[in-house]
């Protein structure tokens, strides 16, 4: 069968599937405040994000589960805190301000030890942007007398350590896998960000821009399966990649419109990656719409469709559930499967616009509704 009459079929599949299913999801409501925001979730059902006090003049990170509920997670002292991801061991990392309402500092979290400050590469101001199962945090962080910012990783054993740059002022690490490899984006030293990715044996490695203009990083897996986009023709337009040791970087083609846009946002075990790619407009003179897709392992792309315009696939789970967002009257959260095609994902009270960014092994899905109060809470769904 011709790729376009799979896609053709895939296609026709989602928007029916789309037009029937809804899954209704969970309110978990807020520590006190008008507003909270899930953003990851780990394979024990412990989510975790960020919620407004009582008040509303200050935000806490949280972490929810079911026995607990929703707890907060405190700060380092300041005003202001929120979490960015959780691993499988229930530790959650984020930033936080500091005494005095000082700079953020990355923060890690558990049960046992409350949050802990990660520290800085010598200057005022560190993130924590993901944590792996061993416990290994990365980031950015101001380095001395704030020159520059840094891809840093953090263990218990070693404290913050600095990643380095491919030759440049600054670097950024988005995610590192259970193996201990970091990825994200370095400056060179002739002021291009490149994607990279760092091992403690290799240290950072340039995966290069295949001639573009610049690259970016944002998802490993635990093979070492690299997903970002690159930019090319002077920045008017990106390309989606894939990087492995053994084939370097490769781009993932857009299927709709080979000429158009497309870009990676997560790969999961099994080396499917998911992100977005630009479509045919209505008619030419009008912006480019934007559909959610997935590329199989062999680089086939997957059209996941819309229930309205534009979609964006922003997670995928390794039984290859895939969750995002789409717009009909306003952006709602979606999920996507082979069987089932893309079904909208709702709140018990109805909702004017929703998000899901993450998804777990059981396929719980987190995320947020802005509700018709106006407020937005964080959200768990349920896909089957």
């Amino acid at each position: 069968m011709r790729p376009s009459i799979l896609l053709s079929i895939l296609f026709a599949a989602t928007a029916a599937s789309a037009q029937s299913s809804v899954v209704v999801g969970r309110d978990l409501g807020t520590l006190g405040g008008l507003e909270s925001f899930a953003v990851d979730v780990n394979d024990q059902g412990m989510v975790v994000g960020h919620s407004s006090m009582t008040g509303n003049a200050a935000g806490h990170a949280f972490a929810w589960t079911e026995s607990s509920g929703m707890i907060d997670l405190g700060t380092l002292g300041g005003t202001n805190s929120g979490a960015e991801a959780v691993n499988d061991q229930g530790m959650v990392v984020g930033r936080s301000t500091t005494t005095g309402n000082a700079a953020d500092h990355a923060f890690a979290w558990t049960e046992s030890t409350g949050m802990i400050d990660l520290g800085t590469l010598g200057g005022t101001y560190s993130f924590a942007k993901a944590v792996n199962d061993q416990g290994m945090v990365v980031g950015r962080s101001r380095t001395t007398a704030d020159a520059a910012e840094h891809a840093f990783a953090w263990t218990e054993s070693s404290g913050m350590i600095d990643l380095g740059t491919l030759g440049g002022t600054s670097s950024f690490a988005f995610a590192v896998n259970n193996q201990g490899m970091v990825v994200g984006g370095s400056e060179t030293a002739d002021a291009v960000t490149h994607a990279f990715a760092w091992t403690e044996s290799s240290g950072m490695i340039d995966l290069d821009t295949l001639g573009g203009d610049l690259s970016a990083a944002y998802a490993v897996n635990d093979q070492g399966v690299v997903a970002g986009r690159r930019v090319v023709r002077g920045y008017s337009r990106s390309i989606a990649f894939r990087w492995t040791e053994s084939r370097g970087m490769i781009n993932l083609r857009n299927e709709i419109v080979r000429r158009f846009s497309s870009g990676a946002n997560a790969v999961n075990a099994g080396g499917m990656v998911v992100g977005w790619a630009d479509a045919r407009p209505a008619k030419w003179g009008t912006p480019r719409i934007r559909h959610a897709v997935a590329w199989t392992p062999e680089g086939r792309m997957i059209d996941l469709g819309t229930r309205g315009t534009h979609s964006d696939a922003l997670a995928v789970n390794d039984q290859g559930i895939v969750v995002g967002t789409t717009p009909d009257s306003a952006w709602h959260a979606f999920a996507w499967t082979e069987s089932t095609g893309m079904i909208a994902l709702g709140t018990q009270d109805g909702d004017i616009e929703s998000y899901a960014v993450a998804v777990n092994r059981s396929g719980q899905v987190v995320g947020w509704s802005r509700v018709l109060s106006g407020a937005a809470h964080a959200v768990l769904w349920q896909v089957d």
